[in-house]
């Protein structure tokens, strides 16, 4: 039996038929360490995938056993890793965030839906969001390749936005125009921002671990594609970086602005939504000329912009008894109201801000170019308050198409959306010794984000709105109102056109009392020594008028 047994067991090698059988039995490629041929066991092919016999510890050829890769190979990213890729993920979602949040800025500009007003504008948060895409964007484009050069950039935006941010939150005039839309606004692209560092320098480490991992070193040089992709991100980072520092110069310059005193009072109108300024002189009973008010409404700038220091010499002169003067939503001191606005609107504002202050009247209104359309509209709505008008080279109503065309429409929302840069008014801050005066209602007025935002609202309300109210106020303004007409000389000499819109603006009522045209005189008026004293004559005429009749 155990000569059988051993004969079974150990096969003659050395016969012939043994070894055909052997072969037979164990194909090539199929000889397993499991088999009972007891042949050794081979490894798994260095270019296979691994299986049970791959090695776990394999030196710099990776735990799959391969040789390493070329550092150009796509393989070799740190998208390979999972927290790379979380990381781009939500830089996607701040992205898409991002672009949802500047549309829904782009359409408060033309209608404020219910709790989505800006007092200030709105242009500082529309840039602020502008800044955070273009963050996230760049971001995106070189993700994989990242660059201390761009970490340090980003890093001193992060703090000129944390600046900014601080800014906006210590100083309550500007957090109060900004509102809940423009610190949100700030508080995102500075996080965007932060973001970015913060996944720069973890994409630096995930390639770094990639590339020792699949190549066996960390690679020092770049391709020239890479390069060229960094320095392209870093030129535009470092546009970003002026952009950000010009944001702090206007934000600054807007703080210090609003430590000039109002000379009136804030009154809050239309259910809390805005603040307007109105000023009034002091009241003496016994004063007769005081039984008539003097009121105030500016151009196509503030009432502080010329025509109140023409007024106020007359105060103090005692050709006027008592003076009052507003500054329409945007213009002056005044906070920007929801648009839409039309000129109806800014009456109806006008009269709840009088009412809230007990300001009855009678008044004599006086008004400069477009600001007769506000005031003939207030005329019609308070017919027994008012006892006389005072137009200054008025605007017709003809005209209004001109402001809305939408040439003018998109310069001013332009204008706006580069507003918070501050070129012009950092310049002429710097370099003209530009004062806050200047800027909030003088010569730099212009460029103020609350008169851009007041004249795009005028603009897309003018041929609308604007236009049915003042066509109603015609019909219904009383027909007896004194009416004073003084006309820019210049304006009716240089077009026909103009000189047919002031006589018609003659017969506004029935009782004209004076019509004068101001040889050489601009748009104006006061500013030409003859201008002013005609305005001076007309207004002590239309006072005593008034006083005599209260009398």
């Amino acid at each position: 039996m155990g000569n059988s047994t051993d004969d079974i067991s150990k096969p003659d090698h050395h016969h012939p038929d043994a070894r055909e059988g052997d072969a037979d039995a164990i194909p090539e490629g199929h000889i397993d360490g499991g088999s009972r041929s007891g042949s050794r066991p081979r490894t798994a092919d260095p270019h296979g995938e691994p299986d049970e016999r791959t090695g776990l510890l394999g030196g710099h050829h990776g735990i799959s056993g391969r040789p390493p890769l070329d550092i150009d190979d796509p393989a070799v990213t740190p998208l390979n890793l999972w927290s790379i890729r979380f990381l781009r993920y939500f830089t996607l979602f701040f992205f898409v965030a991002s672009c949802t949040w500047w549309l829904i800025l782009l359409v408060t500009t033309f209608v404020s839906p219910p709790g989505m007003h800006s007092r200030g504008g709105g242009w500082f948060a529309f840039a602020y969001t502008t800044l955070s895409i273009g963050v996230t964007m760049l971001l995106l484009f070189s993700f994989t390749i990242p660059s201390r050069a761009e970490e340090v950039v980003q890093s001193i935006i992060a703090v000129l936005l944390m600046v900014n941010l601080i800014i906006i939150l210590s100083v309550p005039e500007l957090r109060h125009e900004e509102g809940w839309i423009g610190i949100s606004s700030s508080i995102l692209v500075l996080f965007v921002t932060i973001w970015a560092v913060v996944v720069d320098r973890s994409v630096e480490w995930g390639k770094k671990e990639e590339e020792e991992r699949l190549t066996g070193r960390a690679e020092t040089r770049r391709s020239l594609k890479e390069w060229f992709a960094v320095f392209s991100a870093l030129a535009v980072m470092v546009v970003f970086l002026v952009v950000s520092v010009l944001f702090t110069g206007t934000l600054s310059l807007r703080a210090y602005d609003h430590s000039l005193k109002v000379p009136g009072e804030m009154v809050w109108v239309d259910d809390h939504s805005y603040k307007v300024h109105v000023y009034c002189t002091s009241r003496h009973k016994d004063e007769p000329r005081e039984k008539v008010t003097v009121l105030l409404e500016g151009g196509e700038r503030a009432v502080g912009n010329g025509l109140f220091d023409w007024a106020h010499e007359n105060y103090v002169n005692g050709t006027i008894g008592r003076l009052c003067y507003w500054d329409r939503p945007g213009y002056g001191f005044s906070n920007v109201a929801p648009s839409p606005l039309s000129a109806g609107m800014a009456a109806d504002a006008l009269s709840e801000a009088l009412a809230k202050i007990d300001e009855k009247g009678p008044f004599i209104l006086v008004s400069h170019g477009i600001g007769s359309i506000y005031s003939r509209i207030f005329a019609s709505r308070h017919g027994k308050a008012v006892k006389g008008l005072m137009l200054i080279d008025p605007l017709h109503e003809n005209y209004l198409p001109k402001i809305a065309s939408a040439g003018r429409g998109f310069f001013m929302w332009f204008r706006g959306v580069v507003s918070p840069l501050g070129l012009e008014v950092l310049a002429n801050a710097i370099f003209q010794s530009r004062s806050r005066e200047d800027r909030i209602y003088g010569r730099s007025s212009y460029l103020n984000p609350r008169l851009i935002k007041a004249k795009l609202q005028e603009s897309l309300a003018a041929n609308t709105f604007s236009k049915s109210e003042i066509a109603t106020s015609r019909a219904i303004l009383a027909r007896d109102i004194p009416l004073v007409v003084v006309s820019s000389g210049e304006g009716v000499k240089k077009d026909s056109e103009w000189d047919k819109a002031q006589k018609e603006m003659t017969g506004v009522t029935d009782n004209l009392l004076y019509w004068d045209i101001v040889n050489q005189a601009p748009h104006k008026v006061w500013e030409k020594k003859e201008g002013w004293d005609v305005l001076s004559k007309r207004i002590g005429k239309l006072v005593d008028l008034v006083v005599k009749g209260k009398e």
